[in-house]
C-alpha cells in the first residue's frame, strides 16, 4: 500500500522533471523558429514582407526567440525568458489574426506554454 508521504515524494520529483521536459521542448521550438528567421528562410522572409515592418523586425524577433530559447534552459533566467517569449507570442498571435492566413494555433499553444513556464518559474 502506498502512503501519502510516498505519493508526495513522487509528485515532488515528477514536477521538476516535467518542467524541464516542457522547457526543453519549448526552447528547441524557439531555437528552431528563431534560427529560421535569422537564417533568412524563404517562408520567414515572405511572412515579414506581409507583416510590413521590414526585415529588420525578422532579425529582431529571431534574436529574441533564440535568446529566449537559451534562457529557458538556464534556471536563473528561465522566468524572464518565458515572459519575453510570451510577449513575442502575443505579437505572433496578433500577426496571425490580422495579416497572416496561417493557423494561429501554434502561437496560442506556445503562448500557453510560455505563460505556464513563467508561472512555475516565478521568483
Amino acid at each position: 500500500m502506498t502512503t501519502t508521504h510516498e505519493l508526495t515524494a513522487v509528485r515532488s520529483h515528477g514536477r521538476p522533471i516535467m518542467l524541464w521536459l516542457v522547457s526543453g521542448l519549448v526552447a528547441l521550438t524557439f531555437l528552431g523558429a528563431g534560427g529560421a528567421k535569422l537564417a533568412g528562410a524563404a517562408a520567414m522572409v515572405d511572412l515579414y514582407n506581409r507583416v510590413g515592418l521590414g526585415q529588420w523586425f525578422r532579425y529582431f524577433t529571431g534574436v529574441l526567440e533564440v535568446g529566449g530559447g537559451i534562457g529557458l534552459l538556464m534556471p536563473r533566467y528561465a522566468f524572464y525568458a518565458a515572459v519575453l517569449l510570451a510577449i513575442v507570442m502575443v505579437g505572433a498571435l496578433t500577426a496571425h489574426l490580422t495579416v497572416d492566413s496561417d493557423s494561429p494555433v501554434p502561437a496560442v499553444v506556445l503562448l500557453v506554454l510560455t505563460v505556464t513556464i513563467a508561472y512555475l518559474r516565478r521568483p
